[in-house]
C-alpha cells in the first residue's frame, strides 16, 4: 500500500479510505489513487487475499446494469456453463464507471478468481491492466476493447444498418436514432451503423437526428421528447438498446403517438417477451447465453493455457421482423 501512495502522492491513510470506503475523499485524489493501483498491480489487503478462499475455483464477472434484460441473459449463459465446469461465478456491478470498474476488479482479485468476464466501460484499460499485473485472465464481453485479451462481442455496426435499410425500404426518409451512453464501444459502433444504413439508401445524415438516450429508459424518454420537438419530427426510429426502447415506447405513449401509424420503431436488442408487445417488436437479437458461454469457455482454455494468443470473436445478431416497424413480417416470421 505504501508504494501506491508514494505514486499517488498521498498518505497511506488515504488510500485506505479509497480502496475501502471509509471516508468521502475528493474525485481527483480517487482517480490517482486508483491510478497508481492499477499502475502497480497492488491487490488491497494480501493478508485476507492469502486467508479469504471463497473465491477458489471461481469466475468474476464484472459488468454494469445487471437489471438489463439483457444482461441477466448473459449472466445465465455464464452461470449455467461455468457450473457444469465446476466453477462458481462472483459478481461485481461496475456501473459503466472506470473508478468503480478498478474497485470491482480489485475486490474480485481479493476473492482470487481464477479469470475475470469484463463488461469494459467507456475507459476499461486501467482494470484490464490491473488484473494482468497480479496475471488474471481478463475475458472481454459485449464491447471490444483495444486490448491483448480475449473478446467475444456481437457485430453491431451492419446489423445496425440493416435496421435503416428496412424502414427506408418501406418508404422512411425521416429515420432518427436514440443511440446509447457516450464512450461506450457498442453506442459508436451502432451509430456507425445507422449513419451507413442512412448513407446507402441515399437518405441525408442529420445530426438533429441523433439523440442520445444515455442507455437508459429516463434518458431515452427524454432523448425522444426532443426528437418530437423538432420542426420536422422523424416518422421512424432506431433505438440502440433494449433498456432505452422501454424509455421511447412510454414516451410515445404519453404523448398519444402509436407505434407504428405515427412512429415506425426498430431496436437493437430483442426481449424474450418482444413478441408480446403490441404491436410486436422488430429488433436485432442478440445471442446473449451463446455470449456468456462463450467467454466462459475463452476463460477456461485461457486458465488451461495462459500462452495461447489473444483472441476475438465476433457473432452476427438475429433480425426478428415483427409489426412494430410497420409492415407485416413475411409467412412463418417471428
Amino acid at each position: 500500500m505504501s508504494d501506491v501512495a508514494r505514486r499517488a502522492g498521498v498518505s497511506v491513510s488515504t488510500v485506505s479510505h479509497v480502496l475501502n470506503k471509509t471516508r468521502p475523499v475528493a474525485p481527483a485524489t480517487v482517480r490517482n489513487v486508483l491510478d497508481a493501483v492499477a499502475e502497480t498491480g497492488y491487490v488491497p489487503d494480501p493478508v485476507a487475499r492469502a486467508l479469504d478462499s471463497t473465491g477458489y475455483g471461481s469466475i468474476g464477472l464484472a459488468m454494469s446494469a445487471l437489471s438489463n434484460p439483457y444482461f441477466s441473459n448473459v449472466v445465465h449463459g455464464i452461470d449455467r456453463h461455468a457450473s457444469a465446469a465446476g466453477y462458481s461465478v462472483l459478481l461485481a456491478d461496475t456501473h459503466d464507471e472506470a473508478d468503480m470498474e478498478v474497485k470491482a476488479v480489485s475486490e474480485l482479485l481479493r476473492r482470487r478468481v481464477s479469470a475475470i468476464i469484463l463488461a469494459a466501460s467507456s475507459d476499461g484499460a486501467q482494470a484490464i491492466r490491473y488484473a494482468n499485473k497480479v496475471d488474471v485472465p481478463v475475458i472481454a464481453i459485449d464491447r471490444f476493447v483495444p486490448a491483448d485479451v480475449d473478446q467475444v462481442a456481437v457485430d453491431n455496426t451492419e446489423p445496425t444498418a440493416v435496421l435503416v435499410d428496412h424502414l427506408a425500404s418501406i418508404g422512411h426518409t425521416r429515420i432518427a436514432m436514440i443511440a446509447g451512453r457516450d464512450g461506450l464501444t457498442t453506442t459508436v459502433e451502432r451509430q456507425a451503423g445507422y449513419r451507413l444504413g442512412l448513407r446507402r439508401n441515399g437518405i441525408e445524415v442529420r445530426p438533429d437526428y441523433e439523440a442520445n438516450g444515455d442507455s437508459s429508459e429516463d434518458g431515452a424518454e427524454a432523448a425522444l421528447g426532443r426528437l418530437l420537438s423538432l420542426p420536422e419530427p422523424p416518422t421512424a426510429l432506431v433505438v440502440g438498446n433494449n433498456r432505452m426502447t422501454i424509455g421511447a415506447m412510454r414516451a410515445l405513449r404519453s404523448t398519444g403517438l402509436k407505434v407504428p401509424g405515427d412512429m415506425a420503431l426498430v431496436s437493437f436488442d430483442d426481449f424474450e417477451w418482444a413478441d408480446l408487445f403490441h404491436p410486436r417488436l422488430t429488433a436485432m437479437a442478440q445471442p446473449a447465453l451463446s455470449i456468456g458461454e462463450q467467454a466462459v469457455s475463452m476463460a477456461l482454455s485461457r486458465i488451461a493455457s495462459p500462452s495461447l494468443p489473444p483472441r476475438k470473436v465476433t457473432i452476427n445478431p438475429t433480425f426478428m421482423h415483427r409489426e412494430s416497424c410497420g409492415c407485416p413480417p413475411p409467412d412463418g416470421a417471428v
